[in-house]
This record gives C-alpha cells, sequence and structure tokens, in this order.
C-alpha cells in the first residue's frame, strides 16, 4: 500500500511542481506567463499544482498540448487572448476544453483563430468539428501524395523504356531482314556464267 502512495506521489510529481516556470512570474496561486514571447514550442509544461488563475495572453501561441490545462485541478481563470491561434487539428483539444468549462471565464470571448485565412477571426470555442477536420494537414498525406506522384512517373519511365526497346528490336529485325536479303541478292548476282554455247549437232558433223 505504501509502495502505491509512494507511485501516486512520483507520477503527481511529475506533472506538476511547486516551482514558477520560466519565465512566468508567481504571485501564490496566479501565475503570469502573459507578454513573454511564447510559443507552442517553448511553453512550459509544469506549473505550481495550486495554480487557480493562468495568464497566457499576448504571446505567440499556436496551440495547447493535449491535457496541458487538465493537469491543473484547482484552476479558475485562464486568459488566452492575444495568441495566434492555428485552428486546425492542432486546436480540437483547446476547443474542447473551452466548451466543457463552465459559463465563460474572463478572456476566453477572445480566443479567435488566426488562421487558416477562411476561419481567422471565428471564435475557437464555437468552431465546428467538420470546419476544424476540413482545416487538417498530415504530413504523412503529403508523403503518400509524393509516393504516388513517384510511382506514377517510374512507371512512365518503365513504359518508354520498354516502348523505346520494342522500337528496337523490330528496327533491328528489319534491318537484318534487309542485310540477308542483299547478301542473297549479292551472292546470285555474282554466279559466273557459262562460256560453252550450244551448236547444232549439223554443223560438228560437216
Amino acid at each position: 500500500m505504501k509502495a502505491l502512495h509512494l507511485l501516486c506521489l512520483l507520477i503527481l510529481g511529475g506533472q506538476s511542481s511547486s516551482a514558477c516556470p520560466h519565465p512566468c512570474a508567481c504571485h501564490g496561486s496566479q501565475v503570469n506567463c502573459s507578454n513573454r514571447f511564447l510559443t507552442s514550442s517553448n511553453l512550459s509544461s509544469i506549473f505550481p499544482a495550486g495554480t487557480a488563475e493562468l495568464h497566457l495572453h499576448n504571446n505567440r501561441l499556436t496551440t495547447l498540448p493535449n491535457g496541458f490545462l487538465d493537469k491543473l485541478p484547482a484552476l479558475r481563470q485562464v486568459s488566452l487572448h492575444g495568441n495566434p491561434w492555428a485552428c486546425d487539428c492542432g486546436v480540437l483539444y483547446l476547443r474542447a476544453w473551452l466548451r466543457r468549462r463552465p459559463g465563460s471565464p474572463s478572456g476566453q470571448p477572445h480566443v479567435n483563430c488566426s488562421s487558416p485565412p477562411h476561419l481567422r477571426g471565428r471564435l475557437v470555442e464555437y468552431l465546428t468539428e467538420e470546419e476544424v477536420l476540413d482545416s487538417c494537414h498530415y504530413w504523412y498525406c503529403d508523403l503518400a501524395l509524393a509516393s504516388q506522384v513517384i510511382l506514377f512517373v517510374f512507371v512512365l519511365v518503365q513504359v518508354a523504356l520498354l516502348a523505346a526497346v520494342i522500337v528496337f528490336l523490330r528496327r533491328f529485325e528489319r534491318l537484318s531482314m534487309e542485310a540477308t536479303r542483299t547478301k542473297e541478292e549479292s551472292l546470285t548476282a555474282g554466279e559466273p556464267q557459262s562460256e560453252f554455247v550450244d551448236l547444232p549437232l549439223n554443223n560438228w558433223r560437216s
């Protein structure tokens, strides 16, 4: 039982910390990470477990990692406006989190899409699932498309080579037949003609 309790503490300890994440400023249960030029790649994943108020506005965030805000059970207020949110598949977690929050916390109405162009200015919370999925862009789709193009080009090259071989073989066969015919004609034309002429038998008798 003690081992299980220790394991739970280790797991929880890996998800939260009492230290203030760099470069944010912490005051009690308030963590202020606004105006820090934070991006989705350098945003800390570890925040104090007792964080009740989190300010992430006016940064360069385009998406939040899955489960990012769920690790803070005491969280009551979050400010996310002023970020260039990319409303593709990566925004699905933020959209779901905003929808299941009771009411609309302060600042949330300003969580707007920055891209793609046809969704710019839309509120993330009110995006439909179809709109988000239509904007998804998977790298393996590009890879599959590139593979199909390469395969198509490879097949075209093989067909072209096969056609060239067939044309070459037919031309070679025609040249061989012409050479054989020319040789036969040369041999026929070069046969010696007989020098003897048949004379009437009467001439011999006289």
